[in-house]
């Protein structure tokens, strides 16, 4: 389907008449609760198909919109506001207070990013020459909201965990909630083109 398409009917319609047993799905980050309503619409939220898909078809900041429609709802993600530490109940209070919503993964990375950035700049000692800068992210580790998370020294790509998670309730309202991890994940296809 077209990815600016708010509609997402004539294509949940679809897959209602064709009976999968699984769909798998992406929508961009603000859709989700769009995304919800149309396919509780259809009655695909009862029809038994099992829906699956990336972190994005629950962004933590649209599930509180989705009532029940996405419960039970599997996505693989590198984020969730309900991720246990006290490091993420901290975050999550923090961005919630400020901004009046849930925290998500384009908050986290945006913190994510601006730690990186914070940090490079402490080693060099505010030398800001970009190759300088490159050197000291390069390996760099922390630990973020979301997790421990890396820079491959190599690629210079992130490495973080991807955590399974299914929609549940807590406190009457639908979380993501992590019941698996998949520790340390780079890019595959980079590491597979450096084998």
């Amino acid at each position: 389907m077209p990815l600016a398409n708010p509609d997402f009917s004539p294509f949940l319609q679809r897959a209602h008449d064709l009976q999968p047993d699984t769909l798998f799905v992406f929508v961009p980050a603000g859709q989700a609760g769009t995304f919800a309503r149309q396919f509780s619409e259809r009655g695909l939220d009862k029809s038994g198909i099992k829906l699956i898909g990336p972190g994005d078809i629950v962004d933590d900041d649209d599930l509180p919109t989705t009532g029940d429609a996405l419960l039970g709802v599997v996505t693989a993600g590198m984020y969730s506001a309900a991720h246990p530490s006290q490091m993420n109940k901290d975050y999550a209070a923090a961005y919630k207070k400020a901004t009046g919503h849930r925290a998500n993964f384009i908050s986290v990375g945006g913190y994510d990013g601006m730690n990186l950035i914070y940090q490079a700049l402490k080693a060099t000692n505010g030398n800001t020459d970009a190759e300088t800068v490159i050197g000291a992210m390069k390996g760099m580790k922390w630990e973020s909201p979301r997790g421990p998370i890396s820079i491959d020294p190599r690629t210079r790509d992130i490495v973080q965990n991807i955590y399974i998670r299914k929609v549940q309730k807590v406190d009457g309202e639908p979380w993501a909630i992590e019941f698996e991890t998949f520790p340390a994940v780079k890019d595959p296809l980079k590491e597979a083109a450096a084998n």
